[in-house]
């Protein structure tokens, strides 16, 4: 585990640990109230859109109901996630997936628990408190030993409030993702489908603008990769190679495939996934590149239509396991196209909207590595915070 500055206690020494009721379908005397089960406990929040029930006793409400500031800790699945229950009006139990860490005096702060559980989670310690060989349960007994830091309260207190300043970031910044998809896919709907619906009913949007509707075999060269030799591959390389789907599979100092393509991945689990790409890169075996061939095509217009017809192409996908799209497939794919002059308009719509979504998700990937080392530094001492006690 993570070597600490401050002395530490086994959670056994913290908390009282209370593993939830087992589902019985024999034992039904009592009342049928909703509880929590593993799938309900996200890392610091409870997903509550889906609750199931079972019987409770007057004795069991008692022994596995929750109180404001327990500490809700997953037993199996992904060990050690936990959340902090704040839900002071609401009257719910839980299953016995689940693990209540109830504090047993004020010294310890189930927040700043919540907060180290996550820490060790992300430097993947947990698995080795369970065994590396056995199935991954977090029994009670294993839970009691885990050794926890133990500052003074008043410091558990401020690292606790200073690392829920950075999950509201995060959660702000994923709402606004969130928005900005909602809108993308509105401007997706506005610009793309709603012209081709209209093009097909004859309506008078139709007569607005002519969509011509071709192979895209007739739009765009389209080659298959080639697979590169691992020899070939280096850890940072001049070009990215994409082997299939949009992410790249390593780097290497050839390229294959020039800058502004559209690649459209084969086979293999990402089949279908398509991407575009703004750079030099290497095409792998299992990708289909598409090039433009005539000046009637914008290719960010094309990219778009095809992202918005992703889960269309997905489905031409044949063979069992790992499946693939065939190129005669691909090449006959029906595409949908205006006159030049739109797709440039659309295109730079639709672009500079999927550029706000990226660049709100770097800036959240940021904001994940930061916390990390952040909690890194204050989980473990190496760095003080200063506390109300201190400051007065």
């Amino acid at each position: 585990m993570s070597k600490s500055m401050w002395p530490t206690k086994k959670i056994g020494e913290l908390f009282d640990v209370q593993l939830g009721k087992m589902l019985n379908e024999k034992a039904k005397q009592g009342v049928l109230l909703p509880y929590l089960a593993n799938f309900n406990v996200r890392w610091g929040v409870f997903d509550l859109s889906r609750l199931n029930e079972m019987t409770f006793s007057e004795k069991e409400r008692e022994k596995y109901s929750l109180c404001p500031g327990d500490l809700l800790m997953c037993e199996g699945g992904e060990i050690g996630r936990c959340a902090v229950w704040k839900g002071a009006n609401e009257t719910i139990y839980f299953q016995k997936a689940l693990h209540r860490l109830r504090p047993l005096n004020q010294d310890i702060s189930t927040e700043f628990i919540y907060y180290y559980m996550q820490h060790i989670a992300s430097k993947g310690e947990l698995p080795k408190l369970v065994g590396e060989t056995s199935i991954a349960h977090l029994t009670r007994e294993k839970l009691l030993c885990l050794r926890v830091p133990t500052p003074e309260h008043s410091e558990q207190t401020a690292i606790a409030s200073l690392l829920s300043t950075w999950d509201l970031a995060f959660k702000k910044i994923e709402r606004l993702i969130a928005e900005k998809e909602k809108r993308f896919a509105w401007l997706l709907n506005e610009w793309i489908d709603k012209h081709i619906s209209a093009e097909d009913a004859d309506s008078r949007r139709s007569s607005e603008m002519h969509w011509q509707k071709v192979k895209l075999c007739n739009v765009a060269k389209i080659t298959k990769g080639q697979q590169l030799n691992v020899a070939h591959m280096v850890d940072n390389g001049k070009y990215y190679a994409l082997n299939g789907g949009i992410e790249p599979s390593g780097y290497t100092n050839d390229w294959n495939t020039p800058e502004n393509t559209i690649t459209i991945s084969e086979g293999g689990n990402s089949c279908g996934f398509i991407n575009f790409n703004r750079e030099k890169f290497w095409s792998g075996g299992h990708c289909y590149s598409l090039l433009n061939i005539n000046n009637s095509v914008h290719i960010e217009f094309l990219y778009h239509f095809l992202k918005s017809k992703e889960k269309l192409i997905m489905s031409l996908r044949v063979g069992s396991g790992l499946p693939n799209i065939q190129k005669k497939d691909i090449d006959c794919f029906i595409v949908a196209i205006p006159e030049l002059d739109q797709q440039k308009q659309i295109a730079a719509i639709l672009t500079t909207a999927r550029q706000e979504i990226d660049l709100l998700k770097k800036q959240a990937d940021a904001y994940r590595r930061q916390k990390r080392g952040l909690m890194q530094r204050l989980l473990t001492g190496e760095w003080r915070v200063k506390t109300d006690k201190e400051a007065a």
